[in-house]
């Protein structure tokens, strides 16, 4: 079965198309991320122009001239969460072709479709992933929104087990850059690639592991970031050492709170998925400590980290929702655990 896809939920433009939810054919993602650094945030009327402007070509470059869609079973859209006009460009996009080719339409929650990066085949070193991830599963979403521990019995099947409760891990990275100075816009990246020139962290455990030692799956980040605020003014650490140490503390928390849901729930398989998932520290943790608990661990190649249409396509596949175009509506706040 082959599905097109199309993400356009934020400031990324993207169409892919996928194979029996696990084989990508084709995909293609133009973004609009330089015209959001020049004023240090995404602008939502200039997102949604640009999603404009690029969802025909970008539409066109994947088909690869296949305009009557005969090639295609049927297309999936995010439909949530993001922001409202970028949402639209996507959906009425879908809804056109859907109409014209007369072929099925299955919205997807782009949260869900963050998990599905995992179901995709992996090409390495010329060997094919052998095998998909296997239930029951325990997933950490992580990203610049959103960081949740989701407990996954089957497709479709999902037990919120918790998440943050202001701050996501992947914003309190970018705030962070920010107060240090490293990136006004998406600065986490940097800030954890000059985390890496530390070499030698003088101050190691100084900064708090928030809720690490509660007893729940939830998180905190919002103090963390103001505990690097009061350091800097206080004592002005070399930046790098500050950013080492936040780093730390955040991978802690994850990790820690990940595996004991993992232990509790005895998961076969642990799933990572979000735009913080690209994060060299946050893998290597994850992967190590999987290991010592010989249960298999999915993590995403950093190319499916971000937004893309290719784990739409994927999450589409599995947890197949044929709706009437009508019932195809943006939903900017849906939430992981919303029905559509």
């Amino acid at each position: 079965m082959n599905i097109l896809a199309i993400e356009s939920s934020c400031d990324e433009t993207a169409c892919a198309i996928v194979k029996d939810g696990i084989e990508c054919l084709s995909n293609v993602v133009a973004s609009s991320k330089d015209f959001h650094e020049k004023t240090g945030g995404v602008v939502p009327e200039v997102a949604a122009r640009k999603q404009m402007e690029f969802i025909v070509p970008v539409l066109n470059e994947v088909l690869q001239g296949d305009r009557s869609g005969k090639n295609i079973d049927a297309i999936a859209v995010t439909t949530g969460p993001g922001l409202a006009g970028s949402l639209l460009v996507g959906i009425y996009a879908a809804k056109t072709l859907s109409f014209m080719w007369n072929k099925p339409i299955v919205p997807v929650n782009h949260l869900v479709g963050h998990i599905y990066a995992n179901f995709i085949k992996k090409i390495d070193m010329n060997e094919i992933q052998p095998f998909l991830p296997e239930f029951p599963a325990v997933a950490l979403l992580v990203s610049g929104g959103h960081t949740d521990l989701i407990y996954i019995k089957n497709h479709g099947e999902y037990v919120y087990l918790g998440g943050t409760l202001d701050d996501a891990a992947g914003e309190a990275f970018d705030k962070t850059a920010r107060l240090l100075g490293i990136s006004k816009y998406l600065g986490g990246v940097l800030l954890s690639k000059k985390a890496s020139e530390c070499e030698n962290n003088l101050l190691k455990g100084r900064l708090p592991r928030p809720m690490i030692n509660e007893d729940n799956y939830d998180f905190s980040f919002s103090g963390l970031k103001t505990a690097v605020k009061r350091m800097v003014e206080m004592e002005n650490p070399p930046v790098d050492t500050v950013a080492c140490e936040f780093e730390n503390a955040v991978v802690d928390v994850l990790v820690y709170k990940t595996m004991r849901a993992v232990n509790k729930y005895n998961a076969r398989t642990l799933l990572l998925g979000g735009g913080v998932s690209a994060n060299n520290q946050l893998r290597n943790r994850i992967l190590l400590e999987s290991k010592k608990r010989g249960i298999s661990c999915f993590i995403p190649p950093v190319s499916l980290c971000t937004d893309n249409a290719v784990y739409i396509g994927s999450a589409a596949f599995f947890n197949y929702t044929e709706k009437n175009i009508d019932e195809i509506n943006a939903n900017p706040s849906l939430g992981i655990m919303d029905k559509f």
